[in-house]
């Protein structure tokens, strides 16, 4: 292994795997411990749902047809690892099982969302340690600290951007890979040196362009970030047997910020704030844990959404409106969520991810249906043209105004005129599920059923519920795979 002093600075990737390594659970917060918890509650919730798309029945049939074990009567693979995946019970290796339960998890767009000066999904990442806690034999402690690293080092890779990478053209995944080795190696109580080669081998494959999320949308928008999860697990199981991996690969030469350094955004270079992703590191109980600064969904559709939803939600709910009598929906928000959210491809959905990335399908579909939930993302309900002339009337504006609020703040402002000229208009800057306005435990549990009673039965469900929040007094976490499998 590499001095880290052979670049004549110290690198970054060495403070972040000596933070990782010397982190124990008797250093967390009781409220980073209650918080992993509730965010394990409410992304098992989302794997039960998600576990139902199209897109997660393809993977799972993959990964059986691909299992040493394969039955030769059914084709399907009964596998004999060590790793479970949820809902179907598949035993496997921990990569594979990290990748089908992280994509389980994002399949529907309801996990977690952290943004800054880029987007994120930490609970895509978790899945990893979780399927090497169960494949190792380790404790809900463990899986507990593991989650919590996993959510301090993506959600600081998506803050210190200038601007963020999403700005030019990249997808957050491309940053997942930094952060997914760090929670799984810590599992794997690797050393320093080892969890440096696992960042390095994570990272060097994992760049990822934006256009996974732009334009027409395919089942590589939930797929993408899993896949850095997945990697992360491989590169870390790679390093403890002394597989090498570059430690330069964040300042380094030819490195990611050297890389975008040569990226221009509005005349200027774009940067990154190095020393901020190592300021403050949290050590001791008293710290602040970046998890806490999460955010959940109450809403299954793209994060920069809840905001102008839940104003136009307000709106007609505060004054009776009826779909038949509104004649436009001017929504005011960003200019990335503009970009993002209101392209053209977005005025004519023809699938579930392009639908839950779609302003003008989200708006339209609550105005007729009054609820935003999973079963408005059916194919039949996406497909339905009775919606084109209502998503018609929604017109998309970036507001200047707000962009300067942005992040701290998600401004939207939705206005409809009704066809006798009146005019009703609803601001909301912090959606439903942000840390300013969390989802309780009592919340979370009503979308957990939602998602999941057709799947595993009410009673699972909250016998789920039970075995997730006791989670840090588990030796083992065998008990919550088997209550995952239908």
């Amino acid at each position: 292994m590499a001095n880290p002093k052979t670049e004549s600075k110290r690198l970054l990737s060495y403070d972040i795997a000596e933070w990782a390594c010397g982190l124990k659970y008797e250093d967390l917060s009781p409220q980073a411990v209650q918080a992993a918890k509730l965010f394990w509650f409410d992304s098992i919730g989302c794997a039960l749902g998600g576990s139902q798309q199209e897109d997660a029945r393809i993977l799972l049939k993959h990964h059986r047809a691909m299992s040493a074990t394969a039955d030769s009567s059914s084709g399907e693979g009964r596998g004999n690892g060590k790793a479970t995946a949820f809902v179907s019970g598949f035993k496997t290796n921990p990569v594979d099982a990290a990748f089908m339960n992280g994509h389980m998890i994002r399949a529907m767009d309801y996990n977690d969302i952290y943004w800054k000066a880029d987007p994120c999904h930490p609970s895509d990442l978790i899945a990893a340690p979780l399927a090497l806690c169960e494949s190792e034999g380790l404790s809900g402690k463990d899986l507990i600290l593991g989650t919590i690293i996993a959510y301090e080092i993506e959600m600081r890779l998506c803050e210190i951007g200038r601007p963020g990478v999403r700005e030019y053209g990249w997808h957050h995944a491309t940053l997942s890979a930094f952060a997914a080795p760090v929670a799984a190696g810590r599992v794997l109580n690797l050393t320093r040196d080892q969890m440096v080669s696992a960042i390095g081998i994570s990272a060097a494959r994992t760049f990822c362009p934006g256009a996974v999320t732009a334009g027409k949308l395919t089942n590589m928008k939930n797929t993408v970030d899993p896949w850095a999860g997945r990697m992360g697990a491989e590169s870390a199981l790679l390093a403890r047997e002394g597989f090498s991996g570059p430690d330069h690969m964040i300042d380094g030469k030819e490195g990611l910020f050297a890389v975008f350094s040569h990226v221009q955004y509005k005349g200027q270079p774009a940067s990154f704030d190095g020393a901020g992703l190592i300021k403050d590191l949290p050590n001791s109980p008293k710290s602040h844990y970046r998890i806490l600064d999460c955010g959940m969904k109450s809403f299954p559709i793209e994060a920069l959404s809840h905001a102008p939803l839940t104003a136009m939600m307000k709106t007609i709910k505060d004054n009776n409106v009826k779909a038949d009598n509104v004649k436009e929906i001017k929504v005011e928000v960003i200019a990335r969520a503009a970009d993002i959210l209101g392209d053209p491809h977005k005025y004519r959905p023809d699938s579930k991810e392009t639908a839950d990335h779609s302003l003008p399908y989200c708006m339209a579909v609550g105005l007729v249906d009054g609820m935003v939930t999973p079963l408005q993302f059916k194919e039949e309900r996406v497909l339905d043209k009775s919606l084109i002339p209502i998503m018609d009337k929604v017109k998309v504006v970036a507001n200047d105004e707000f962009e300067a609020l942005f992040p701290k703040f998600q401004p939207s402002r939705v206005t409809i005129t009704t066809n006798d000229g009146k005019e009703y208009s609803t601001r909301v800057d912090v959606p439903k599920g942000d840390p300013r306005d969390p989802m309780t435990e009592e919340e979370i549990a009503v979308k957990f059923t939602a998602l999941g009673s057709d799947v595993i039965g009410k009673k699972q469900c909250e016998q789920l519920r039970k075995c997730i929040m006791d989670l840090e007094n588990a030796a083992k976490v065998d008990e919550l795979l088997k209550l995952t499998v239908a």
